[in-house]
């Protein structure tokens, strides 16, 4: 079985990255508050809490890509796969054109399929060939705020 804990600091650095610019007008501090929260729980290892943090900020902003990355994010962190790939699903539904998300995505998808139990599918056939299909940089760590 693979490890979440591999990908760790990949996640924080790609996290801390994207922090900068994420307020857009008419956001208030208590989204940004949540939001850089969110980050610093997760480069301190305390995912349950830097989870709790981006689904708050989701509520605020729930078609945000970047939010709904980080939510991944940390729902991966914390062996919530099936959670996290909903959430990667809904960011790639508000924007298909991230790179990075895309990137994140595709290597999410290489882990939860082998992550399933023999026998069981992480996803279907088709559907998997269809997601992994687009060309996509090699994996990288998650990206986020």
């Amino acid at each position: 079985m693979l490890s979440i804990a591999r990908w760790q600091p990949g996640l924080i650095l790609v996290l801390a990255a994207l922090l900068p610019g994420m307020a857009v007008a008419g956001d208030g501090p208590d989204l940004d508050n949540e939001i850089s929260f969110g980050v610093k729980m997760a480069k301190r290892g305390l995912w349950s809490e830097a989870l709790f943090r981006f689904k708050r900020a989701a509520e605020q902003r729930p078609n945000d890509s970047k939010i709904l990355n980080n939510l991944a994010v940390a729902y991966e962190a914390v062996g919530q796969y099936d959670n996290a790939l909903l959430a990667y699903r809904e960011a790639l539904k508000a924007n298909s054109n991230n790179r990075e998300l895309r990137r994140n995505y595709s290597r999410f998808i290489e882990f939860y399929q082998a992550f399933k139990p023999a026998g069981e599918e992480a996803l279907p056939d088709q559907e998997a060939q269809q997601e992994t299909a687009e060309p996509t940089e090699p994996p990288s760590s998650p990206s986020g705020q």
